[in-house]
């Protein structure tokens, strides 16, 4: 293994973090540097992750130990804090900077544009990356921390009160969430005296073994730390952070959070469940896994059928967001490897789906104005290339094959299968049905349903960037054939060819990787044999 392939975990995390104090340095004497500065780094990041994603497939598990506080003969292993790239960790990095990178494409047309904006951007990815990376749960609660301050500054940055007030809500419940989960890492440490995941991973089951108050502080660090993700990961009925972030943060920060954020969260959630606790104390421990797949269930019904009674667009997908999480976290509770493998790439395939979505809904409020299902009547028949990528991702998100979003679906279906669990496989199918519902009304309203009349309608305009007709874009009240709420606020002319671009990238890639399924499994065989064989 190279050296520099060692070193690439911690600079993954530390070259983001130190780089965003430069937008603002920058900013002192030139307007607008951000912008530049996140591109060149979340390009450079992308390739490091790229690069370090090679060396896990051919080498195993890469692991830095900061300071070279490594296993020595008077210091045990632990001691020193690891970040640890393998099969599962790399997969996560990658989602992260290759999103990061692809967002920008937004952002530079789309805003917001001040150099503080990218320095909390990039404080973002940081953080991400040090959470997909760590080796030791303390340090996970750090990069935590880091996280949920970059997203605070990021939601309230939206224009009017209601981004403030969504931010609010997001620092209290994510605040308690963090101090839950620390909570929890006190209780492991007290019945394990580590913090290092690998020496927990073994410590455990000797403490379960012994018995006693040990095992009781065992189980209740495991009670505190998922509670405390559950609220990350926007679990019913702790999801109520979530609509309102990602329906009042601007349009170039929600497909970030919505992809990246609760994702990583999720991961860490699944981190800590099979790395650390492991899949023998998860099952025998009496009732965890029921409660762990009844809270995924629940919150499977719950967000798909919130979903389908909303009007604004952003706030639809973000209550579908609560399900999809709801089905990852269902998953593993299972307990198989099928399942853990199918939440692992329903981790990716929601990652890339909502990250597209959220940008065409950017993309449509910027352009044309459109906020609600309502507005984007005759979306089609205008903006084809937009609304075709719309309709691609939503095909996705109900799990029609071949996209990411069947081939997830299918094998967490296996796996509750194998683990006789009927009742997820119900709830699947329940919950494709509802997706079904509510992404038919947005299909319906962009291709079935006509575009309403103004009432002093002009001639068409010149042809849009995406294929359609500019109808009605120089009106100076701002109406148009698009909808009652069509180009209140946009102008066509916002909408660059880069966001289109970006768009249709996304859409592309959420079909292409439901041909993944193979690909996934062979790829976290390394890591499924070794965490469910032990």
């Amino acid at each position: 293994m190279s050296s520099l392939a060692e070193m690439l975990p911690a600079l993954l995390v530390a070259v983001p973090i130190l780089l965003a104090a430069v937008p603002i340095v920058l900013g002192l004497r030139f307007e607008r540097t951000g912008w530049s500065v996140a591109a060149l780094t979340t390009t450079a990041l992308t390739a490091a992750t790229v690069y370090l994603a090679a060396a896990v497939y051919e080498t195993g598990r890469v692991v830095h130990v900061l300071g070279g506080w490594g296993e020595t003969a008077d210091r045990p292993q632990g001691v020193g804090i690891e970040l640890v790239a393998d099969e599962f960790s790399v997969l996560i990095a990658l989602l992260v900077t290759v999103t990061a990178a692809g967002v920008l494409a937004y952002t530079r047309v789309g805003g917001p544009r001040g150099n503080t904006f990218y320095t909390g951007y990039l404080l973002l990815i940081g953080g991400l990356l040090g959470l997909s990376l760590t080796g030791d749960v303390f340090n996970m609660f750090v990069f935590l921390e880091i996280v949920g301050l970059a997203t605070y500054a990021m939601i309230a940055a939206g224009d009017g009160p209601e981004s403030a007030v969504a931010a609010l809500k997001y620092l209290i419940l994510g605040t308690m969430g963090a101090s839950l989960y620390l909570i929890g890492v006190g209780f492991l440490f007290m019945a394990t005296g580590a913090l290092n995941m690998d020496v927990l991973g073994e410590a455990i089951p000797l403490v379960a073994e012994e018995g006693g108050s040990d095992l009781t502080l065992l189980r209740a660090a495991f009670a505190f730390i998922f509670i405390g993700f559950a609220l990350k990961v926007a679990q019913w009925p702790l999801h109520t952070w979530q609509p309102d972030a990602y329906q009042h943060a601007p349009d170039g920060v929600t497909p970030v959070i919505a992809a990246l954020v609760s994702t990583v969260s999720a991961y860490a959630l699944g981190r800590i469940m099979y790395n650390v606790f492991g899949p023998e104390f998860l099952t025998a421990t009496p009732y965890l896994t029921e409660i762990v797949v009844t809270v995924g269930c629940v919150s499977v019904l719950a967000g798909s059928t919130l979903a389908v009674i909303q009007r604004d667009v952003k706030r639809m997908f973000a209550y579908s967001s609560v399900a999809q999480f709801g089905l990852i976290v269902a998953a593993y509770g299972l307990v198989t490897q099928t399942a853990f493998v199918g939440a692992v790439i329903h981790l990716i395939g929601h990652g890339v789906i909502k990250a597209g979505l959220f940008v065409a809904a950017g993309v449509v409020a910027l352009g044309y104005g459109a906020r609600t299902v309502d507005g984007y009547a005759g979306l089609a028949e205008h903006r084809p290339y937009t609304a075709g990528s719309i309709a691609i991702l939503l095909i996705a998100l109900i799990g029609i094959p071949p996209s990411a979003g069947f081939i997830g679906k299918w094998y967490v279906a296996v796996g509750a299968v194998e683990a006789e669990v009927w009742p997820v496989a119900v709830v699947i199918f329940l919950s494709t049905m509802l997706t079904l519902a509510y992404s038919a009304r947005l299909l319906e309203k962009m291709y079935f349903t006509p575009a309403i009349p103004v009432e002093s309608p002009h001639s068409p305009g010149p042809v849009a960037a995406d294929g359609g007709t500019d109808t009605g874009a120089d009106d100076h009240d701002g109406a148009t054939a698009l909808g009652r709420d069509s180009f209140r606020r946009g102008s066509p002319d916002a909408v660059s060819i880069g966001m289109l671009g970006i768009l249709v990238v996304i859409a592309v890639a959420a079909v292409l990787l439901g041909f993944a399924g193979g690909a996934f499994f062979e790829w976290l065989e390394p890591f499924t044999s070794e965490v469910f064989t032990e």
